[in-house]
């Protein structure tokens, strides 16, 4: 038993001395762009949490919502009720494209979205930004990728963090992004009857 234990304290001991050799390099700070994109659950609820990570740090942030209507979820309830002050929430969507089916008023929609991201990202005092269904209005041609692309390569402040999700994030956004994760669908609770359920989905 000795043994073992010994064998594995030298194990995790080497472990250490690389990964503090290897965390030694990393020294440099920037705002990044960070992208969550794919078919399975949880693009949201991963750049809601790091909204509340900011929250929780008292760092000022802000949430534009593009596609998703005004229905009521716990994260926008509580952020709307206790929040306000740190955290500016805009959603500008009216539902999914589905539900609408009028092409020119979510254009409409999604150019005003992204005229208020813009404002919101060139305000320094934001620590993070949050472009809730971004990806989505760029697939459906609502927002121009390229302005989109322009603008956070050149205008976006340096310090500031910009998160962008929905499926079928644009190549060009994934190119220019530091960090992007693809949610992958193994199993979804919807495709065996069961609906959307509180707490979880919203």
């Amino acid at each position: 038993m000795t043994e073992d234990t010994d064998r594995h304290a030298m194990k995790m001991a080497k472990k250490k001395a690389a990964r503090d050799k290897i965390m030694a390099t990393k020294t440099d700070q920037k705002g990044l762009i960070i992208v969550h994109t794919g078919k399975g659950k949880g693009k949201s609820s991963a750049a809601f949490g790091m909204i509340f990570r900011c929250i929780a740090h008292d760092m000022k942030c802000a949430v534009v919502q593009f596609i998703k209507g005004g229905m009521s979820t716990g994260e926008r309830d509580l952020i709307l009720s206790k929040f306000t002050d740190i955290c500016a929430f805009h959603t500008m969507g009216e539902g999914f494209t589905w539900e609408t089916q009028d092409k020119s008023r979510d254009t409409e929609m999604a150019q005003a979205a992204w005229a208020k991201a813009k404002e919101l990202i060139l305000d320094e005092s934001n620590h993070m930004v949050l472009l809730d269904e971004i990806n989505i209005a760029l697939r459906y041609g609502y927002v121009d990728i390229a302005d989109v692309v322009t603008f956070l390569r050149d205008h976006k402040p340096h310090m500031t963090h910009v998160v962008l999700t929905g499926r079928n994030a644009h190549e060009d956004l994934i190119e220019l992004a530091d960090l992007v994760t693809e949610m992958e669908l193994v199993k979804h609770p919807f495709r065996s009857g069961i609906k959307a359920q509180i707490g979880v989905e919203y």
